[in-house]
């Protein structure tokens, strides 16, 4: 089943390309907000797939070109991003040691909605490629055995950066959290359907151009052992989403009006446009051409606008 929210956050099951209202189905989940709602049906998704699959197989779509879908999750209470957890095609030679960061649940956007580039002084910005888990069992320090089974559903997600900010050192924070830099969806794609998700393509294309391509067999921890290793750190709970990482390789920058695909196989393709008041300019080289290029410095330098180096 694959779950949407749309236009004033109704709920919605996707049917091809046309999309099922089923909020009527869900309105004894006690809520606030669409967050709650959202958060509630997870938690108690075995009690209500049976009359969401009725609802929506009885119900009339409304083509998914007539309305404004939003983010499946809202604002989860916990954004996990695993660091470094490809082996980049071989080009890791050792399997990096595990690691992890949070993003904040405000910075969550939608498909359709704009990344926004902030005035700050950054070497680059830049957009990771990721499958995403979403929890579905509140998980505190389960096994790699277990792990699977506190996985309720698949989004794809888009992890925002901007890099190089003053102090040097821990910026993770200030590069990471900004409004707009967690995209999401553009549904939630429930995990019986499918099978492996340890084998999924992921391509990101930038204004019509592949820029990022890779698999998430790559993967040097697998999903079973990043759960494992940050429900052991803290708990994970339904709703909370769980970013597997990216290959750094494609990584390319983000600049005013580059319109973003990024599709995960058997997910969906989650689109954002980026806008930049600032208009400053990269070249359009992936972090990998720019290392065989001799360049210096991780990645591309900036061209134009205000903060480039001249």
């Amino acid at each position: 089943m694959k779950l949407v929210y749309f236009n004033d956050f109704r709920l919605g099951v996707l049917k091809g390309d046309a999309v099922v209202d089923v909020t009527d189905v869900v309105k004894d989940i006690p809520h606030i907000g669409p967050h709650d709602l959202i958060n509630g049906l997870i938690e108690h998704f075995d009690s209500y797939r049976a009359k969401l699959g009725g609802a929506a197989a009885a119900g009339k779509g409304v083509p998914l070109k007539d309305v404004r879908l939003r983010p499946p999750l809202p604002k989860p209470g916990n954004i996990v991003c695993m660091a470094v957890n490809y082996m980049e095609d071989g080009t890791l030679t050792e399997k990096p040691q595990i690691n992890a960061f949070h993003k904040a649940g405000t910075a969550v956007i939608g498909d359709g909605d704009n990344m926004v580039l902030p005035d700050v002084p950054a070497s680059i910005f830049e957009g990771e490629a990721e499958l995403a888990l979403v929890i579905g069992k509140r998980a505190t320090r389960v096994s790699q055995a277990d792990a699977m089974k506190h996985v309720f559903g698949y989004t794809c997600f888009i992890d925002g950066s901007a890099r190089g900010l003053p102090p040097p050192g821990n910026v993770f924070f200030q590069m990471k959290s900004r409004d707009t830099f967690a995209p999401i969806g553009p549904c939630i794609v429930t995990a019986d359907e499918i099978a492996d998700p340890q084998n999924l393509n992921v391509t990101l294309k930038n204004s019509g151009q592949v820029m990022q391509k890779f698999n998430t067999s790559d993967m040097a921890h697998q999903i079973p052992r990043c759960i494992e290793w940050v429900s052991s750190i803290h708990t994970l709970e339904p709703g909370d989403i769980l970013a597997t990482g990216t290959n750094h390789g494609g990584l390319n920058a983000f600049m005013d009006g580059d319109r973003i695909e990024l599709t995960v196989e058997k997910v969906g393709t989650l689109h954002i446009t980026v806008q930049d008041a600032l208009k400053r300019t990269w070249a359009r080289t992936t972090r990998l051409q720019h290392k065989q290029k001799g360049g210096e410095g991780a990645h591309t330098p900036q061209l134009t606008g205000k903060y480039a180096r001249t």
